[in-house]
């Protein structure tokens, strides 16, 4: 089975079980009930294949919990980060899930006691709340226990049905498909226009989550830890480590997510993507206000899709013009847009050998004021590399063409490199997305650097500064003029023509009016 037909037959399956539910549970909340018994699927799972070892002759589901000896769990804890017993395995639950009266009680007590297995442990902050958006008492499930556990046995039988291949805990299997990442999407583009739940800016599709990645790995043959200050659900992180094959990494993945949801989903996508918990730190918090990582040494890949001018406390708040990440640009980004704080805030945390990619919001590469003055900080001190306009309407929820700012602090001249990308996408029903051969072609001009009309062109610091910094790709590449020239001596002759075929027909017109007049 290719990837593409793996893909639509997930798309189907799940689709399957939204109809099992449809009509109880909103789509927005149901998106939480098939994600987290996904996600109760795979540690399940994974866990499984860590305690039998390949081991043939053990079957851990079948095994009574009271074999489980102390020391048994206190060893798999310090290695997965967490246990589960074999009555609380997805596959013993979802075999009797049709006829259990007390499934709601039972899941909800299987949840806690996974992530309470985890206290005392390190792996305690990344495995407490992890099933906290998975209410399994919720009267969105139905009014009475019979119709909860009813609409729980259908989402527990169906996603025991999804068939993910039997390279689903291989690291490198080589299959294309994003487990977890495409179950995501799926539900994502289906349900986040629905009033009042957009959800979509927690979203970076794929396929633009792959370029992003690819610009801030560019060229490094090895990286320390890679950094998303907006993590969302952690998709462009998952993208990055799809390069890890070729690149060594040393501490794992960071990020900051502001909404809780959105976290708890960051921190199951990490371990269904085999990510264990030593591997990845995703905090909790306000990223502009209340930063994490700051005492950690400069990271050297960043990547991020902060959200779009979000309003945030900027000078109303005296100290942060003292704060290490703003004070060398001597303003702070307005109140009404902090697009530029993130920027400052990924630029701080950027490492002198590394790159960051982030989504920007085209209205900062070209606005006065505050965000004037930046743009002048980032380019007088070299930080700038490359400008990035893409095609519109790449993302859910918004049609608006965003732009891609690289940044690096190791450039080894003073031009920056503007490329207008925003011919280059495929229409589709919904969206339009980038192929493989349009992320080629990008990453072949980040590259070379080369001018090539229409599409690519390093600029020097002088012209931009003579630009009053403006940092937009349309100031810098001209738009290739698509209309059809018109040849003036051709269409000379054309009219000559015409005039005379009007002035005949006049003459014509006049001897048969005169000949009429003469009867």
């Amino acid at each position: 089975m290719t990837s593409t037909q793996q893909r639509a037959a997930l798309q189907r399956q799940i689709w399957a079980i939204a109809n099992d539910v449809r009509g109880s549970v909103d789509g927005w909340d149901f998106k939480h009930y098939v994600l987290g018994t996904l996600f109760y699927r795979f540690i399940s799972e994974n866990f499984v294949n860590y305690i039998e070892a390949g081991d043939d002759s053990v079957n851990y589901a079948e095994l009574p919990d009271s074999v489980i000896t102390p020391d048994i769990k206190d060893d798999a804890i310090k290695t997965k980060g967490y246990f589960i017993y074999p009555s609380q395995l997805f596959s013993n639950v979802a075999k009797s899930a049709n006829t259990n009266e007390s499934l709601n009680t039972d899941l909800a007590t299987i949840f806690s006691d996974i992530e309470n297995s985890a206290n005392g442990y390190p792996s305690e902050a990344d495995i407490k709340g992890l099933f906290a958006d998975f209410d399994t008492t919720s009267n969105r499930l139905g009014s009475t226990v019979r119709d909860k556990n009813t609409r729980l046995a259908h989402v527990l039988r169906g996603v025991a049905g999804l068939d993910f291949g039997h390279a689903f805990f291989e690291e490198n299997a080589g299959s294309q498909i994003d487990l977890f990442g495409d179950a995501y999407e799926f539900l994502i583009s289906n349900y986040a226009a629905n009033a009042g739940k957009s959800g979509g800016e927690f979203f970076t599709p794929q396929h633009v989550s792959r370029l992003i990645a690819q610009l801030a790995m560019h060229k490094q043959t090895s990286v320390n830890k890679i950094y998303d200050p907006a993590a969302g659900s952690g998709s462009l992180l998952l993208q990055a480590k799809k390069h890890f094959d070729n690149h060594i990494i040393e501490e794992g993945f960071y990020g900051q997510e502001i909404n809780h949801t959105t976290y708890n989903l960051a921190r199951m996508n990490m371990f269904l993507h085999n990510i264990n918990y030593d591997k990845f730190d995703i905090q909790l918090g306000n990223t502009l206000t209340n930063p994490h990582f700051g005492d950690e040494k400069p990271f050297d890949a960043i990547v991020s899709n902060p959200p779009y001018s979000v309003k945030w406390i900027g000078s109303d708040d005296p100290t942060l013009i003292n704060d290490d990440r703003f004070a060398p640009a001597g303003v702070l980004p307005p109140k009404s847009k902090a697009d530029f704080a993130f920027v400052l805030h990924a630029l701080n945390y950027l490492s002198s050998k590394g790159r960051a990619a982030i989504v920007c919001f085209p209205g900062i590469f070209y606005r006065g004021g505050a965000e004037q003055k930046i743009r002048k900080y980032l380019v007088d001190n070299n930080y700038v590399e490359t400008v990035i306009s893409l095609a519109p309407n790449l993302f859910f929820g918004t049609t608006i063409a965003v732009t891609i700012l690289v940044l690096a602090k190791h450039k080894s001249d003073t031009t920056t490199q503007f490329i207008d990308a925003s011919g280059l996408f495929k229409k589709e029903t919904n969206n339009n997305v980038l192929t493989d051969d349009h992320i080629k072609q990008i990453m072949a001009v980040f590259d070379s650097k080369e001018n090539i009309d229409y599409l690519a062109r390093s600029v020097p610091l002088e012209e931009i500064a003579a630009n009053d910094y403006n940092l937009s790709v349309s100031s810098y590449v001209a738009a290739e003029d698509t209309r059809e020239k018109t040849d003036i001596t051709q269409l000379n002759v054309e009219l000559k023509t015409t005039v005379a075929k009007i002035d005949q027909l006049r003459t014509d017109i006049d001897a048969i009016v005169a000949e009429i007049e003469g009867a």
